[in-house]
């Protein structure tokens, strides 16, 4: 019964496919290594001067200096960017030219800041996090074991500076 409700492994089989093509690739480089390495007919230069006439060549003029074409401008509607940005300059700084603080901006800043970047994949994450891939710890796993190690850590640093401090500190 369990080998008929076993489901395939699509990891095993993308990883069979791929090493079926590098053996394909790999054999591929060697059957041109190979075509490459025949010794092929010497190729032999004089050193001497030929004996007899030469025929001189004249000399090459240089290539032609393209006239310059004369640029392409587009149209750019400038009075909106420009009314827009004097708008929020206006906003941004206050009567004396200093910059106000901007309080939202800056929780938004600091918040985009910690959380990080988005997924490209975030199906692959939900796998990943749930244990859906064969092989693979849980992610929740690796958190629960990297948090003990923390805690771990902060436990034995204290203790060790809670001795220092006890033994370096004059008794009374």
């Amino acid at each position: 019964m369990g080998l008929l409700n076993k489901k395939p492994d699509l990891i095993s089989d993308k990883a069979r496919a791929l090493e079926s093509e590098i053996a394909a690739l790999e054999a591929e480089i060697k059957k041109l290594d190979a075509q490459t390495r025949q010794p092929s007919a010497p190729k032999l230069r004089s050193t001497a001067t030929p004996v007899g006439e030469t025929i001189s060549r004249a000399p090459e003029k240089p290539a032609p200096v393209p006239k310059p074409s004369e640029p392409v401008f587009e149209k750019v509607a400038t009075a909106k960017i420009v009314a827009r940005s004097q708008t929020e300059e206006a906003e941004l700084f206050n009567e004396l030219g200093v910059r106000k603080y901007d309080l939202p901006a800056l929780f938004n800043r600091l918040r985009n800041h910690l959380r990080g970047p988005t997924t490209s994949n975030p199906r692959l994450v939900n796998y990943l996090a749930a244990g859906g891939v064969q092989g693979l710890r849980p992610l929740r796993y690796e958190k629960r074991v990297a948090r003990n190690r923390f805690i771990w850590l902060v436990v034995v640093v204290t203790v060790i500076l809670f001795g220092l401090f006890y033994w370096l500190l004059p008794h009374h």
